[in-house]
């Protein structure tokens, strides 16, 4: 860095990043200087509104409890096997270099693949499936981990505070639904965060709502996701023994590959050259969207058809499950008890005290313990199972 460009004010170099943006950007993607925050700042800083948000992320408490959090397969002892704080990086890396590609924000599309699970409770869809069904036992929407990803970082970090984190970015978190699966995906309408808290509530009351992202980044983010996740599991299954490379579905493998690292090529060159998004310095086109071509998606639904039945439902992935969730049964009851009586609490938890009153006046005492769970990594679960007199899986 020259003296000359070191000695320019941070606002300076501020408005020229954004104005860089705004010739060498795709006329689709979402500028840094209109990211909207639910509270206005007035912060001198030479990073734009969506690298803030990222640091903001990555520094957060439940980001680094990512690291001890299932993606698939639990209780293994093999550190080759995929976490959810590698998924979530993969992600982020997959789509950057998507929206590399389309001249999208990549500080956007960042943003939301670092925020995009973690909400996520100990022991992956399984647990949530388990969380979920507790919440309706005890009158509350069931549990969905893109809604307390949300929650998390808008409402719950920070003491309380949260992160203040722009409108596109909690969109893209919020509406990140990986599990659905669309060839191709393009925004809808730009809200408020108005229209975002309304867009959570109708998830909430409906699971089998369709949430669509208002940004072009945030559909990048969905379908990396996919992307970063249906060959690395079959890397996971084949090294446990799960599954052999020979067992692949010949019509995918002709398609996409027989390795995760053909799939990710494959998926990624395929994403960039079937999406249709204008290029720098061209008009706003009317048919743009991020999106697989018919027979690439077509294999890809048929290897997640699959995964499903071989990796996610197979019985050596699912044998511990019973135990865990007589684990969530049985904590959630303690926690439950504990909160509605008032005693001493032998496990020595805070059950979220710390957050500001107007958090522990509105929630009731099962929205608090659906949130401490829902924070918890895998192994402080067993550690607090273990310590209320459950029998807990061990690992293999």
């Amino acid at each position: 860095m020259n003296a000359e460009h070191a000695a320019k004010p941070e606002h300076t170099i501020l408005a020229e990043l954004n104005g860089r943006e705004r010739t060498t950007l795709s006329s689709s993607a979402t500028l840094s200087s209109d990211g909207r925050r639910r509270h206005p700042e007035m912060m001198h800083d030479h990073r734009q509104n969506f690298a803030q948000d990222a640091d903001r992320i990555l520094h957060s408490r439940a980001y680094a409890r990512y690291i001890d959090k299932t993606q698939v397969f639990s209780l293994v002892r093999n550190d080759h096997i995929s976490h959810r704080a590698l998924h979530v990086q993969l992600v982020a890396r997959i789509a950057r270099t998507i929206g590399r590609f389309l001249a999208l924000n990549e500080d956007l599309i960042e943003a939301i693949a670092l925020g995009h699970d973690i909400g996520h409770p100990p022991f992956g869809h399984a647990g949530e499936s388990f969380l979920a069904e507790l919440c309706r036992a005890h009158g509350l929407p069931g549990f969905q981990h893109n809604i307390q990803s949300y929650r998390i970082l808008d409402r719950l970090e920070h003491k309380g505070a949260g992160w203040n984190l722009c409108l596109q970015t909690l969109d893209g978190i919020l509406c990140h639904d990986g599990e659905t699966h669309e060839t191709r995906v393009r925004p809808g309408p730009t809200g408020d965060f108005t229209d975002l808290d309304a867009k959570a509530g109708e998830k909430a009351a409906d699971p089998s709502h369709v949430l669509i992202p208002m940004s072009f980044e945030g559909c990048v983010v969905r379908m990396a996701d996919t992307i970063a996740y249906i060959g690395r599991d079959i890397e996971d299954a084949i090294i446990l023994g799960l599954l052999q490379r020979s067992d692949l579905p010949p019509h995918c493998t002709k398609l996409l590959g027989a390795t995760n690292g053909a799939m990710v090529y494959t998926l990624v060159t395929d994403l960039i050259g079937a999406s249709r998004i204008p290029r720098p310095g061209e008009g706003s086109g009317t048919e743009t969207f991020i999106g697989f071509s018919d027979e690439i998606g077509a294999a890809l639904g048929a290897l997640k058809t699959f995964n499903y039945q071989r990796i996610y439902l197979a019985p050596r992935t699912t044998e511990q499950l019973p135990l865990i969730k007589r684990c969530y049964e049985d904590l959630f009851d303690h926690y439950l008890h504990h909160l509605s009586s008032g005693t001493s609490n032998r496990l020595s938890v805070d059950l979220l005290a710390d957050l500001p009153a107007s958090y522990l006046a509105s929630q009731p005492p099962a929205a608090r313990v659906r949130d401490f769970i829902a924070g918890m990594t895998d192994d402080y679960f067993l550690a607090q199972a273990k310590a209320i007199g459950c029998t807990i899986p061990e690992k293999r």
